[in-house]
């Protein structure tokens, strides 16, 4: 059995464009899909966010306002419900050593560009996993959250690595457009990444090394599938 933590946002608003406070949280889809794939494969799985805080689901992400059927979102909430011992009392991220997990797991929602993006303590947990060579997967705008991981010089760490998440032409179609406050795809290429972008809302993974990204919700079980055989792998 390895332990795995998932690390997943607190913040409940996200500052716009214009500077209004726009609610979000993180992406039902995204933790309670795959949450289950890597629990039902036998694995531990630990919450962490920032101070310990609880998180909160995106309305959105539940019902037809997220483009989420009606039959998907009742079976996330059922199952966030089924954890709610685990989403009620998480980890405080800052407490959390690398060495006492084998993978680390982030979901997305447009929650993380506000509160994981550059979040030290973060920057500093996924450094210390990528140097040893641990598993480090990250879905949607949960790949937000990669930016924070910086050298003393401020150079991105993950500069270099080819990885995807949720896409300039996602943001567009189904995001907030032109009133988010920066586009994730955009800003990781800025600091050196190799963004890889699949097909509007399509399935897609990618895989380099010990770093596995996911683009959108709809790759949440690939994302969780392919940690499960790095896993294995290692």
């Amino acid at each position: 059995m390895a332990k795995i933590l998932m690390i997943v946002s607190a913040a409940d608003t996200l500052a716009l464009a214009d500077g209004s406070a726009h609610p979000t949280g993180y992406w039902a889809e995204e933790v309670a899909a795959s949450h289950e794939v890597l629990v039902e494969a036998g694995h531990q799985v630990d919450i962490a966010t920032p101070a310990g805080a609880r998180p909160t689901v995106d309305p959105l992400s539940l019902d037809e306002r997220g483009g989420v059927q009606a039959a998907d979102g009742a079976r996330f909430r059922a199952y966030l419900e089924s954890i709610s011992a685990t989403l009620d009392a998480p980890l405080d991220l800052g407490s959390v050593q690398a060495a006492d997990y084998d993978a680390f797991y982030l979901p997305g929602g447009h929650a993380p560009m506000a509160d994981l993006a550059d979040n030290p303590a973060l920057g500093a947990l996924l450094g210390e996993a990528d140097r040893h060579g641990r598993t480090v997967a990250a879905l949607c705008h949960g790949v937000a959250a990669l930016l924070s991981a910086t050298d003393a010089a401020g150079t991105f760490l993950f500069a270099g690595r080819s990885l995807t998440g949720f896409t300039n032409d996602e943001e567009r179609q189904g995001g907030l457009g032109d009133a988010a406050p920066w586009l994730v795809e955009d800003r990781l290429g800025e600091r050196g990444a190799h963004f890889r972008a699949g097909a509007p809302w399509s399935d897609t993974v990618v895989v380099d090394g010990n770093l596995i990204t996911g683009q959108n919700p709809q790759s949440s079980v690939t994302t969780a599938k392919e940690v499960l055989a790095a896993l294995q792998d290692a």
